[in-house]
């Protein structure tokens, strides 16, 4: 009989990351900026969820029905936990994709999305998520997409190979994988210096190396020591996706399809000779030696009318959340910094400037007449990228979670006075969660108890902090000190009040 675990890393628990490329909201935006109908959803489905952060999230702030599975009970369980305390009613399951891809009790989904997974699951199970999602996924249905790519992994593939090689011969199963993971690297760190032929070849290998060592070894082991492990080219991820009769769509990410950003003149000249649009894919990804795809993929896409594509954008809502004066008027891409039309953009940054929701629409009154309303999407479309500012959902849906964001949120402050693992909260008004160090999650805690002193907020974050014997770090360093870590909480403390508070007001996470 097969290891339930078929292979994969299943006796340390994953890392609580969030994705917000899993919400169907944030769709909207690269879709439109590629011409493309935006769908309406109201199932949708998560494989291989991990610790079930971004289902859970999604689920308790929208108003989409959600349903996915994890092999690994423990995180099965744990996902199901956050499910019940929101009260999101997420239907998740602790099935392998086989199992859970055969129920005959599941709808069919208007969105599929996998993060990571696909890289790390063997040909059978890839044939199983395939068949899936050409039976599961409506026609209209969008699919993500999000796996570890060539040519942008070949020079790491040797790295990886001989931590899992090393791990096989000699990672001892009683020593756990966190100290197996530590062997192995080492180990490797040693056969490069006898391996010079291929570090002359590959000058980058031991820095690759040394940067691997010093990452979360939870995320390594699960990153580089699976049985199955498969980077991709664009090309044959293609392949794969055919019989499911999807078509590419979009990268996740608008900012990764704005060409001004991420091509030279003469890369841009080049990429006009290809005629393929998924030829072109290829192409900019050795363009940019891609190591990770975040795609979109639809099941019969339709680009959308102009006059369409003026509707839904002006329908839009955003909200600014960086404050005003911070906004930096560039962006930062694979051609270096880009400077941003700084007339332009201010003048939509001052609109919003209030930090209240504003309707596409009315921003476009309120511009000058000759205010192109190409000028209004483009800059929206990047500010929003850039997390500047954000989408904001219909008010009958922010209404209708407000409740499940609140009861999800509390658990998440809650755990941060024991546990820095779960840092993200949910927005009623995205639909999406935003990342909080453990000192603000903890200030935040104190905040809705009724604390609102900045004295109050570190005595409370100090006094969680001697409950559970634990001290705080400077410079790698303990800070053995009760003086010494009040006076570390203070310093944290003041950015809290001028940056998070306000943030987290403006997104309806605290009141």
């Amino acid at each position: 009989m097969a290891n339930w675990s078929e292979g994969y890393i299943s006796d340390i628990d994953y890392t609580y990351g969030y994705y917000s490329e899993l919400s169907p909201h944030n769709i909207k935006v690269p879709f439109l900026m590629s011409g493309l109908e935006v769908p309406k959803f109201t199932t949708a489905c998560e494989l291989g969820f991990g610790q079930g952060v971004s289902i859970n999230v999604h689920s308790a702030a929208s108003d989409i029905e959600w349903y996915g599975t994890d092999f690994n009970p423990s995180q099965a369980s744990f996902a199901k936990e956050l499910s019940d305390i929101s009260g999101s009613h997420a239907h998740i399951y602790d099935q392998s994709f086989s199992e859970f891809c055969n129920r005959d009790d599941l709808p069919d989904f208007d969105f599929i999305g996998l993060h990571g997974i696909w890289s790390w699951v063997s040909n059978e199970n890839r044939e199983v998520i395939v068949d899936f999602i050409r039976r599961k996924l409506k026609v209209g249905g969008v699919l993500y997409i999000s796996y570890n790519t060539l040519p942008g992994w070949a020079a790491a593939s040797p790295i990886r190979h001989m931590l899992t090689e090393h791990d096989h011969m000699y990672g001892s199963r009683g020593k756990g994988i966190g100290k197996r993971v530590e062997d192995s690297i080492k180990f490797t760190q040693e056969l490069l210096d006898f391996s010079q032929p291929l570090v002359q070849q590959v000058p980058s290998i031991p820095q690759r190396l040394k940067n691997i060592s010093e990452q979360n070894p939870n995320y390594l082991a699960h990153e580089y020591f699976n049985r199955d492990w498969q980077p991709m080219y664009f090309s044959e991820m293609a392949g794969w996706l055919s019989p499911t009769k999807t078509s590419f769509a979009c990268s996740a990410s608008f900012l990764e399809d704005y060409s001004p950003c991420n091509y030279t003149n003469e890369q841009s000249e080049f990429l006009k000779k290809i005629d393929d649009p998924m030829f072109a894919q290829s192409i900019k990804d050795y363009m940019h030696n891609k190591q990770f795809r975040r795609d979109y993929w639809v099941k019969g896409a339709r680009k959308i009318s102009s006059a369409k594509l003026e509707m839904t954008w002006y329908q839009l809502r955003f909200m600014l959340i960086t404050n005003y004066q911070d906004i930096k008027y560039e962006i930062n891409g694979p051609v270096g910094n880009v400077s941003l039309h700084k007339d332009i953009y201010k003048q939509i940054v001052d609109l919003l400037s209030d930090y209240k929701i504003h309707k596409v629409a009315d921003l476009k009154q309120e511009l000058p007449e000759d205010f192109k309303q190409t000028w209004l999407f483009e800059s929206l479309a990047i500010l929003h990228s850039q997390g500047a500012i954000v989408l904001v959902q219909d008010d009958d849906v922010i209404n209708e979670v407000k409740e499940k964001c609140d009861k999800l949120n509390a658990y998440v402050m809650q755990q941060s006075l024991v546990s820095p693992e779960l840092t993200v909260l949910v927005s009623p008004l995205t639909g999406t969660a935003l990342s909080f160090g453990r000192f603000p999650l903890i200030f935040l805690h104190a905040y809705i108890q009724g604390k609102k002193k900045q004295a109050d907020w570190v005595d409370y974050a100090w006094q969680a902090l001697k409950k559970n014997n634990q001290l705080l770090l400077k410079d790698g360093n303990t800070l053995q000190e009760e003086k010494d870590n009040i006076e570390e909480l203070n310093s944290m403390v003041d950015s809290f009040e001028k940056y998070t508070l306000p943030v987290a007001k403006r997104l309806k996470i605290v009141e």
